[in-house]
């Protein structure tokens, strides 16, 4: 039987590695307070959006479109998926973008669990975010 690391593994805890290098916890909280769903949003954000105003919720990073300086990504909790958006700017008010090139961009892979915080809105094509 094996126990080396496999290769999954391995670039796993080189990104765990590097994310501390930059002074990034990767485990910055035992607890993340959510205060909304995807369901919730999808379901009452039309007609209420100043309840959405500043939303916190946390789930399992599903997918994610990088787009230079501003990235789309799906999320998943307990009661289903919804789309998040980043811009980076946003982010990294200051010339230091290294939050969204290193962490977002390359270290944070599909699988990772994330919690965020923002206001909600409705994309050019329809889609709430």
């Amino acid at each position: 039987m094996s126990t080396g690391l496999s290769e999954q593994e391995i670039v796993r805890r080189n990104a765990l590695d590097e994310l501390k290098a930059i002074g990034v916890n990767p485990y910055p909280a035992e607890r993340f307070d959510v205060n909304t769903s995807s369901e919730e949003i999808k379901k009452e954000f039309i007609g209420n959006e100043d309840k959405f105003k500043q939303v916190a919720i946390a789930g399992r990073l599903m997918s994610r479109r990088i787009m230079g300086k501003a990235s789309f990504a799906e999320i998943q909790d307990v009661h289903g998926r919804i789309q998040i958006y980043i811009n980076r700017d946003e982010i990294c008010p200051t010339e230091d973008k290294s939050l969204y090139n290193d962490v977002f961009k390359k270290l944070l892979d599909i699988g990772d669990i994330i919690g965020i915080s923002g206001y909600v809105f409705t994309t050019q094509v329809g889609v709430i975010s």
